[in-house]
């Protein structure tokens, strides 16, 4: 069975959230199973990762977009070293640029990679048993192959749309479809919603099932979906909710290359200490008072807007009983904020951007993780700070009602209902009370370490999605 994932993101090449983490990780997993041969199709990006690694140029031909003619180049990775083949299309002026987001001629960009990918596997007759779609970004994969006559080559190849993020929809004027390659124009119904193209709703419409990335998730857009909620509903009956995992051979504590101090389940509890002890010295905390961290974008989705006021509450009402360090960027307001409180509190800091090696240290390092998402498909965060032995307290939603139990019923985490300060700060306070508990916290530690959310029975879920 051979597999195409399409994605704008996969990691280690780029990365801007998990999507990068899944798209870097499934594959490499899906060809541990017998007859599987999965690959990865991504735009060109001026990355570390291109200029470090070498490269075959297999393919360079053109596409037209609206009288434009493009140059559409497929470079492939030469080792394989990421466990999967790895395919770059790169379009001058479009596809060869420093970041996948952030540009005004995105909605270019992305027609441009998806009509490039396909142009590519028709040109050299390629016919994959599965184009496995990812996010908005490749949506209209599924209605390109089916109704622009350009593709007949692989009209009636199986199509798979995973939703990471259904906030995020793509949608453009319906003046962008000059930009497309031709297609049936009886069929236009096939991209429109609500008089607008929009390719995750062509995605649900057009691909042959459609995931997402958990089961809780999938309930939820039943009835918040940003307007697709009927759409969902109608096409019920090809949706598969599929948990995802973490690459175990990536984040692992016991050999990750960016801890101070490696461990594993048996030493967890001195070495956690040792790395929690380095970093505090490094941002000027107090080793000896609980950690609490949050790693993540500064996107009202993840709660982030409440964190300057559960950073001034849950100080203020523990009266500077506990540390918290926040690692993330994203909104300006927010980073000015707790820019503030940064030079205010001496248990509070703060490190803006994305940094991959200091967010493996502070997994290794915290005592509690806070995830208050209003909205969360998946989640890896909480699975990462679980292998890492640290215990995550998160709003039940989405993929984290999934993965983390509560305490109270058996589970080794804590939970929360409302994305609000008060139910934050609530739930901060029973970590406190249970921190100085030296055999609960030691038994949490454990617990959660020996959690298996690894991607091998994701991988084979998927697999028998495509079987089916």
């Amino acid at each position: 069975m051979i597999v195409y994932h399409l994605s704008t993101e996969c990691y280690p090449i780029a990365k801007v959230g998990g999507l990068a983490d899944v798209v870097g990780a499934l594959p490499k997993y899906q060809n541990k199973i017998k007859g599987v041969d999965a690959k990865v199709v991504m735009p060109f990006y001026n990355k570390p990762f291109v200029r470090e690694h070498e490269f075959d140029t297999v393919f360079d031909g053109f596409i037209h977009q609206r009288g434009n003619m493009l140059q559409v180049q497929v470079l492939k990775e030469k080792s394989d070293v990421l466990g999967f083949e790895l395919f770059m299309v790169r379009i001058p002026g479009l596809l060869d640029r420093d970041n996948p987001y952030g540009y005004q001629d995105e909605n270019y960009q992305f027609l441009a990679f998806q009509h490039g990918v396909l142009h590519w596997l028709s040109a050299m007759e390629i016919r994959p048993d599965v184009l496995h779609c990812h996010d908005y970004h490749t949506g209209l994969v599924p209605f390109m192959i089916e109704y622009c006559p350009e593709f007949a080559y692989l009209k009636g190849v199986k199509t798979i749309g995973t939703i990471h993020n259904g906030e995020y929809q793509g949608m453009m004027s319906w003046e962008m479809a000059n930009y497309m390659p031709a297609f049936d124009s009886y069929k236009w119904g096939m991209i429109d919603w609500n008089g607008l193209i929009n390719p995750l709703a062509s995605m649900i419409k057009c691909s042959t099932a459609f995931t997402t990335v958990s089961e809780g998730y999938l309930e939820e857009l039943f009835i918040s979906f940003r307007g697709l909620e009927s759409l969902v509903r109608q096409e019920f009956s090809k949706a598969y909710g599929i948990i995802n995992g973490i690459d175990t051979e990536v984040w692992d504590p016991k050999t990750d290359p960016m801890l101070d101090f490696n461990f594993n389940s048996k030493n967890a509890i001195a070495q956690k200490k040792k790395n929690k002890e380095k970093l505090c010295k490094e941002y000027g905390l107090k080793p000896e008072l609980p950690l609490f961290a949050f790693i993540g974008r500064f996107a009202t989705e993840k709660g982030a807007d409440l964190l300057p006021d559960v950073v001034w509450k849950s100080i203020k009402q523990s009266f500077g009983a506990l540390n918290i360090m926040i690692l993330g960027s994203g909104n300006t307001y927010i980073e000015d904020k707790l820019k503030e409180y940064d030079y205010t509190y001496s248990n509070f800091a703060l490190d803006l951007g994305y940094k991959e090696h200091l967010s493996h240290k502070i997994y290794a390092s915290a005592d509690f993780l806070l995830m208050p998402s209003r909205v969360e498909p998946c989640g890896l965060n909480q699975m990462y700070s679980m292998r890492y032995g640290t215990i995550p307290v998160v709003r039940y939603t989405g993929g984290l009602r999934d993965t983390v139990e509560d305490i109270s019923t058996g589970g080794a985490g804590l939970n929360f209902t409302y994305a609000g300060v008060d139910d934050i700060v609530h739930a901060m306070n029973r970590g406190l009370s249970i921190y100085n508990e030296k055999n609960i916290m030691e038994n949490l530690i454990h617990a959660n370490m020996n959690f298996d959310f690894a991607w091998e029975k994701s991988a084979e879920k998927y697999i028998a999605l495509y079987n089916n």
